[in-house]
Formats: structure tokens, C-alpha cells, sequence
């Protein structure tokens, strides 16, 4: 009896971590296809928590990827097409040290040189970046995320022709826009 007590107690525990373990995902959709997203909720919380009021706000909803480098990155949710600026919220604290690497397909917050400056723009890794990880006096930039469907649409972005635009570069000459991003229905 006892033995069967403490059998269900374990199950039990093992199905609330389960339920606690599964990360959000969303959806990007583009204008050059969709995208879908896991977010590291447990490793970058404030990171997740600050990504998903923009998504719940419909902030993305319209932007553009405004800086695509094909060796690097593609860039985005900050700019609004003909490089209008939208307005954020205020910055936050750099998870850097999260344990997590800028690796391909990674999503990672943009900043300023401060390390606790990002707001809404982000930018998905076309390639490993490891020298964007925290290491030393580096503070690095936060990974939260991953992209677990869709990548072929990230490698048809970081293809498209960019010029500079003023003070801007890497500006792609046709918008790739971020039509939306919703939270993931099961």
C-alpha cells in the first residue's frame, strides 16, 4: 500500500514538472513564410516575460527586419517600414548569463553598448555567433529563444539585397516584414 502511495506521489510530481517544463512558443509570420519559436521561459524569464507583452501588445504586428548581415543576423521588431521607429517600453535586465549560446537559429535581444538596454528589437543568429555569449567583462546578449520550425524562411531572409539608409545599414532595398507574432494554441 505504501509502496503504491508513494508510486503516485512520484507521478504526480513528474506530471506537474512536465506541465512547468514546456517553454511558450510562437508564431512569426512573414512575409517570406512562417516561423515558429520556442521561448526559454525557464532560462531567460524577465527576457520571455518582456518578448511576449509585445507579442500580446501586437507590437511586431507590422515591423520589419531592418538589418540582415547573411554572416551574422537578421534583425528586427523595432522598425515599422520606410525605418519609422516604434516606440517600447523601458529596457531590461540582460540575462546573458543564462547559460545559453548564440548559436544558429538562436534568438538573442538587441542593445545598446548598455548591457541592460534592450527593449523590443531582437535578432535570430544565421550562423553560431559564440562571440556574442557572456564571457569575462563581455556582458553578451541574451539568448531566449530558438526557432524549431521555419528556418529555411530565416536562410531566405538573410539572402535578400541590403544598402545603407542614412545612419542605417544592411537596410533591406525591399521590406521583409513581420506580418504578426501570436502565441502559440494548443
Amino acid at each position: 500500500m505504501k509502496l503504491a502511495i508513494l508510486l503516485a506521489l512520484f507521478v504526480s510530481i513528474g506530471m506537474v514538472s512536465a506541465v512547468r517544463a514546456a517553454n511558450p512558443v510562437v508564431v512569426m509570420e512573414t512575409n517570406f513564410g512562417t516561423v515558429k519559436i520556442e521561448l526559454f521561459e525557464d532560462q531567460s524569464p524577465i527576457t520571455v516575460k518582456n518578448f511576449l507583452a509585445y507579442v500580446d501588445d501586437k507590437h511586431f504586428d507590422g515591423t520589419i527586419f531592418h538589418r540582415v548581415i547573411e554572416t551574422f543576423m537578421i534583425q528586427g521588431g523595432g522598425f515599422q517600414p520606410g525605418m519609422k521607429e516604434k516606440a517600447t517600453k523601458k529596457a531590461i535586465k540582460n540575462e546573458a548569463g543564462n547559460g545559453l549560446s548564440n548559436l544558429r537559429g538562436t534568438l538573442a535581444m538587441a542593445r545598446t553598448n548598455d548591457p541592460d538596454s534592450a527593449t523590443a528589437q531582437f535578432f535570430i543568429n544565421v550562423v553560431d555567433n559564440k562571440f556574442l555569449d557572456r564571457s569575462g567583462t563581455k556582458a553578451g546578449y541574451c539568448v531566449f529563444g530558438r526557432v524549431t520550425d521555419g528556418m529555411d524562411v530565416v536562410d531566405k531572409i538573410k539572402k535578400v539585397k541590403v544598402v545603407n539608409v542614412g545612419m542605417h545599414e544592411n537596410v533591406p532595398v525591399d521590406d521583409v516584414i513581420i506580418k504578426s507574432i501570436t502565441r502559440e494554441t494548443k
